[in-house]
């Protein structure tokens, strides 16, 4: 099975030696997301919800150059840097995924750049 990289300009490029997306068949891989702009390469600067809506659109641009959508997740795994953050997060969360959410894990975790 041929294996497709993923890659779009409305998603943000880190440099870091990974790849955007991998398609494998009739799957795709979205590498994980933090709260980049893709047009900056910054972090958004505001609380964890407008950090949240950046992850979510930056992921919704790589699969829509996978040619898919938010619609057809199956699981997601998200990392908060503060869990007391846990409802404003999933306020965002919901509006993105608002009937039959993906199966999702949930946990904090020390980030590795300052601001996210």
């Amino acid at each position: 099975m041929k294996r497709q990289v993923i890659s779009t300009d409305s998603g943000p490029r880190t440099g870091l030696p990974y790849s955007q997306a991998i398609r494998h068949g009739d799957v795709v891989y979205v590498a994980g997301q933090v709260a980049l702009d893709p047009k900056t390469g910054q972090v958004v600067a505001g609380s964890i919800r407008e950090q949240t809506q950046q992850v979510l659109q930056n992921i919704e641009a790589i699969l829509g150059a996978a040619g898919t959508s938010l619609a057809h997740a199956v699981e997601c795994l998200c990392l908060l840097h503060d869990i007391c953050d846990f409802a404003a997060f999933n306020e965002v969360y919901r509006g993105f995924f608002p009937k039959d959410p993906p199966a999702r894990t949930t946990v904090q975790a020390v980030l590795p750049r300052p601001g996210l």
